[in-house]
């Protein structure tokens, strides 16, 4: 069974309560569930990790026991030469997730040190980004017919 880490960076614990006008109310938990959920129904095994610390995402990373990740570095995208260098490193496909959309943002978040190297990118979409990136995952595992016509926002930003 294909494994799929899905990896949430600083500050993404207080989702559902941070900002809501711009990253919604559906909280980290709530993500996580739904997409265990929808994991075990495309035959794929989801685990999750959250930290705000650099280095244990990076811990995480390297323990390599995954075969795809969902990524969503919160602010470490725009300033982490580290965790980019990680994701090359441990050599598995990643799609990289945000919930509002950093190009439309604040100058400093058009700065992305993972965008390149992402196997697809899924931006403003909210909480769906997330099943997004796991349908992708199947529908390149070819688990699942492609149902989401246009899964990011993405490759072309």
């Amino acid at each position: 069974m294909t494994r799929v880490l899905v990896l949430n960076g600083p500050n993404l614990n207080l989702l559902g309560a941070r900002e809501p006008e711009i990253y919604g109310s559906t909280t980290l938990a709530e993500i996580e569930e739904r997409l265990v959920r929808r994991g075990a129904e495309l035959g794929l095994t989801v685990e999750t990790f959250q930290s705000n610390h650099e280095g244990a995402l990076i811990d995480r990373l390297q323990q390599r026991d995954f075969d795809w990740a969902i990524v969503n570095a919160g602010g470490l995208t725009h300033t982490s030469v580290s965790l980019r260098d990680a994701l090359l490193g441990i050599g598995r496909p990643f799609v990289e997730v945000h919930l509002s959309d950093p190009s439309k943002r604040e100058p400093f978040r058009h700065v992305n040190f993972l965008h390149d190297i992402a196997a697809e990118r899924i931006v403003g979409r909210g909480a769906a980004g997330y099943t997004a990136a796991l349908q992708f995952i199947a529908h390149r595992l070819a688990t699942i017919p492609n149902t989401d016509e246009k899964a990011g926002t993405g490759s072309d930003e």
